[in-house]
Parts: C-alpha cells; sequence; structure tokens
C-alpha cells in the first residue's frame, strides 16, 4: 500500500475536501494511506530567519529552545562551536578554537562533516548555552551544549607564556591548553591537544632562543602553525557552513608572538584574533564575537586578547 502525498498536484495537507468529505477524516484512499503531513514549529534564539521552506534559529547568547510541535519529517540540522581561548601575554601562544560540533541532514548543507544525532526526539524546553570566550591571559574558553541531541562542544585551549602559565598554568612546561582546539605554546614547548571527540585542531608548537616564537592556536579545519626562527605561527583556519543559508567560515585559531623582531602572528580565517607585536610595543586582536575564535597572543601581559564567544545554530523544515 502506497503513501498519498498530493492529489492532481496539491498536497494533501493543503486539501480541505475531498468528494464533498472533510479530508482531515479520511484514513486511506483506494486502499493508500493519506499522510496529513504535519511541519516542525518551535520559539527561541536570539534571531530567527528562513531560508526557502526551513526556519534558522541563531543563539548568540544562552536561550531556550522551545519544540511546540515535531513535524512529519523530524529532521534537523545544527551548529554547535564552545568559546575561543584567550591570547597568551608575554611572547605567548595564540588561543585556540572552540569545538565546533554540527550534523545536517541530507537536503541541508551544515558544513564539517555530520554526527549520527540529527532528530527531534520530542516536544519540550531545551536549556542552549552558548560558552564565553576566554578573558584572562591564557585561559579556555566555555563550553557550548545543545541538550536536545546531548552535544557539548569544548572551550578552546588557551595559549600560554613566557612565564610558563596561561594556557597550562602550574605545569612549568610552557604548553599551550588542550581544548576544543588547542592553545599555541611557547619558549619551546609542545602546543596544546584537541578534546576527544575531535572538533578541532591541536595547536602550534614553539621554538625557543633568541627570539621565542609562539605557536599559532589550533583552528576548526587545521592546526596551529609552529613558531620557527623569527616567524610566530598563524593560527589554523576555521570551518564554512552554510546552515544560515549562506557560507560562514567560524571558529579561527589565533596568531603566535615572538620576542623583538616586529612579526605578528596572523589568525586563522574565520576569526582568529592576530598577534600583537614590538617593536613598538602593539597588543594582540581578540577573536571575533560569536566565531568560536581563539585571541591573538600578546607582548606585553598588561593586555589580554580575549577569545571570541561561541555561537549554536538550529534550522528544520517548517513549510514544503
Amino acid at each position: 500500500m502506497g503513501t498519498i502525498t498530493s492529489i492532481n498536484g496539491i498536497a494533501e495537507d493543503n486539501i480541505s475536501h475531498h468528494n464533498g468529505g472533510a479530508a482531515s477524516l479520511y484514513s486511506s484512499k483506494n486502499g493508500d494511506t493519506w499522510g496529513h503531513v504535519s511541519w516542525t514549529t518551535a520559539t527561541g534564539g536570539d534571531s530567527i530567519a528562513t531560508d526557502g521552506d526551513y526556519k534558522v534559529h541563531t543563539f548568540t547568547s544562552s536561550g531556550t529552545f522551545e519544540v511546540t510541535n515535531v513535524g512529519t519529517d523530524a529532521s534537523y540540522s545544527w551548529l554547535v562551536i564552545a568559546g575561543g581561548g584567550a591570547g597568551g601575554t608575554n611572547w605567548g601562544g595564540g588561543g585556540g578554537a572552540g569545538g565546533y560540533r554540527t550534523y545536517h541532514s541530507s537536503d541541508t548543507s551544515g558544513g564539517g562533516g555530520s554526527e549520527s544525532n540529527g532528530s527531534f526526539s520530542g516536544t519540550g524546553s531545551h536549556s542552549v548555552v552558548v560558552g564565553a570566550g576566554g578573558s584572562s591571559d591564557g585561559s579556555g574558553g566555555s563550553d557550548s551544549v545543545l541538550p536536545s541531541n546531548s552535544i557539548t562542544s569544548t572551550g578552546g585551549g588557551g595559549g600560554s607564556n613566557y612565564d610558563y602559565s596561561g594556557g597550562a598554568p602550574g605545569t612549568g612546561s610552557g604548553d599551550g591548553g588542550t581544548g576544543g582546539s588547542g592553545g599555541g605554546s611557547t619558549n619551546g614547548a609542545a602546543g596544546g591537544g584537541r578534546s576527544s571527540p575531535t572538533q578541532g585542531n591541536v595547536g602550534g608548537s614553539s621554538a625557543g632562543s633568541p627570539y621565542y616564537p609562539g605557536g599559532g592556536g589550533g583552528g576548526a579545519s587545521a592546526a596551529g602553525a609552529n613558531g620557527s626562527g623569527g616567524n610566530p605561527g598563524n593560527g589554523g583556519a576555521g570551518l564554512a557552513s552554510t546552515i544560515t543559508g549562506a557560507s560562514v567560515t567560524r571558529a579561527g585559531g589565533g596568531g603566535g608572538c615572538a620576542y623583538a623582531i616586529g612579526n605578528r602572528g596572523s589568525g586563522g580565517a574565520g576569526g582568529g584574533g592576530l598577534s600583537g607585536y614590538y617593536p613598538p610595543v602593539v597588543g594582540g586582536t581578540s577573536g571575533t564575537a560569536n566565531t568560536g575564535s581563539g585571541g591573538g597572543a600578546g607582548y606585553s601581559p598588561s593586555v589580554v586578547s580575549n577569545g571570541g564567544s561561541g555561537i549554536v545554530i538550529i534550522r528544520y523544515k517548517y513549510q514544503n
């Protein structure tokens, strides 16, 4: 037995009467099932946009996603990016990007691959968390959470600084911090690792004297570059997504900084911060807000380049 979706080119959900009877009272016609398609309805987010037959809810701050009806097509797409790590000061390493996790259904491009977790489980309220970027010397970013699918993206690792603090405080190693993407290191140490499940890339390592060039922070699609010679490492590139209907790159790593040579590590594509430099003393730049990008490393300990805050985006079909 087949399923009726339309009659004479008209979607069955839009047919109010058939042969003099209310269409809603028919469960079958000539032995075929009459499906009566319904659509998902929901509220929540800092903005709600439409893209063709899809609605897109964007959370740039924490809030509630309220599902009031789960449609016949219960699949949906999502993008969850955590806050980026802050750059390390004092010839430091760049901050790592926040964890980048995404699912896209077969008819919606979400970018960055997919995870097998993209169906509404039912109606109800879901407290969406958007992670903040790291805001002190070499601090990591905060996690972003989509509870309806038990998805947590891990905050980016902070960049370390020459005083062996920041990205991996208390280790005495100068390693970059571990996170969704790892932070860059300084003073001959190793770049920060990435969290499990994989949601980013490692931070760059650093060469030692004479210039102590810091490594770049890892990005969503590439590792941070290693600092070498007179060249600090650039931040790793972010990753593009078309979940909103337009291609947008997010979650770039922050650039590393070097001692007394005037070179700057560039931020990774997608919002990574540019490092500071000397001479003269110029501060680094912070990761772009709501991209989950890492902050650029600094030269002066008095100036901190923050990580960019995260973002959560949800997309579903609401009409045909």
